[in-house]
């Protein structure tokens, strides 16, 4: 299974047998966002459309194999950029068509739960995952009752238990970054200045937690009030004649990362609890962040539950991903997808394969 991930500003191409995992390369056009502070769409298309060939051809290398050894291809339909998307999708079609085998349009946050079996094996019967990144953050529950390959007869299925109702965790570290003066993208940059600052030194709210809240929101997130608060203590800061220096810019981003964190894991392992679910599955490039990995570890041990985290390498946007879901939905008997396919921007998590 070839797999072809292109829908934000990184341009992922893999090949999976099975759930081993044989090679994948990914592009990266960050570099080129830096100074406008965020994604712009266009730069992000152009740069798909120059670094999807040589990433297919890095990817073949890695794993030893030829585009003629490829089986089937799946590729990210939605959700995601609609240009970014697009990119992807064609060469996806070029390449099913020339080769003759089936085409795969599959969701992106899914891939990011079936990114876990080329790790930890086969997904468990029921899970609960948290996807964080920097356009999302929801709670999934996953079901996976095994592979019965008829027409998606014990089909993997995914529900929606909660979402941000306003900015996702990854958006919320950029404008903190921003607030405080660091770069962009914000996440790496809040996390190495929290290292050194104090996480107990602001008391930050936690968003949607309150007693009230929870009843209508159990399983929703909400960081614009705790993006709010940072841009208040930094202004206060300044207005008391404080500069943005190290210290204090450690403090902020500890305090700041730990709110995050503290919410992220607090309801994460409610939804598990609630459900009855044994295990949590953590997916995203926010599931990069130190603090949110290592809290939810302490939470999950701690309330008895199994938590299953990718490398590092494969939690940001990736092929291999990608190609791991399409080789479940083959197995479940999905798909394939056809030559007609369209790019869903906002595809819901529910679709596993368009």
């Amino acid at each position: 299974m070839l797999g072809i991930e292109s829908s934000c500003d990184e341009t992922g191409v893999a090949l999976v047998r099975g759930s081993q995992l044989l090679g994948h390369a990914v592009a990266s056009s960050v570099d080129e966002h830096v100074r406008f502070g965020g994604v712009v769409p266009e730069i992000a298309s152009r740069a798909h459309l120059e670094a999807l060939l040589p990433t297919t051809r890095r990817a073949c290398e890695e794993a030893g194999v030829t585009l003629a050894d490829v089986d089937a291809v799946a590729v990210t339909a939605g959700p995601g950029l609609a240009g970014a998307l697009l990119v992807g999708v064609a060469a996806a079609k070029a390449l099913a068509l020339a080769l003759d085998v089936p085409l795969l349009g599959v969701n992106h946050l899914v891939a990011h739960v079936a990114v876990d079996v080329l790790v930890s094996g086969a997904l468990p019967e029921r899970s609960v995952a948290l996807l964080v990144s920097g356009g999302h953050t929801e709670l999934l529950d996953v079901r996976s009752p095994g592979r019965q390959g008829s027409q998606g007869v014990g089909a993997m299925r995914v529900e929606l238990l909660g979402q941000t109702l306003d900015d996702a965790a990854g958006e919320a570290f950029d404008k903190v970054a921003r607030l405080l003066g660091l770069p962009y993208p914000g996440g790496p940059h809040v996390q190495r200045a929290a290292e050194s600052g104090d996480p107990a030194a602001f008391p930050f709210p936690r968003g949607l937690t309150a007693a009230h809240d929870l009843r209508r929101h159990p399983y929703d997130f909400s960081f614009s009030g705790l993006k709010t608060a940072v841009a208040r203590q930094v202004d206060a800061h300044r207005r008391a004649g404080g500069e943005l220096d190290e210290r204090f810019v450690a403090d902020v981003a500890a305090s700041f990362s730990e709110a995050v964190a503290d919410v992220l894991a607090r309801k994460t392992v409610t939804a598990a609890l609630d459900r009855g679910v044994q295990t949590v599955l953590l997916g995203g490039g926010v599931a990069a962040n130190a603090r949110v990995r290592g809290l939810l570890a302490e939470r999950c041990e701690a309330a008895g539950l199994d938590l299953r985290v990718p490398p590092l390498r494969l939690c940001t946007d990736n092929g291999a991903m990608v190609a791991a879901l399409g080789a479940l939905a083959l197995a479940d008997g999905l798909g394939p997808s056809p030559l007609e396919l369209a790019t869903d921007p906002g595809l819901p998590v529910s679709t596993i394969v368009v």
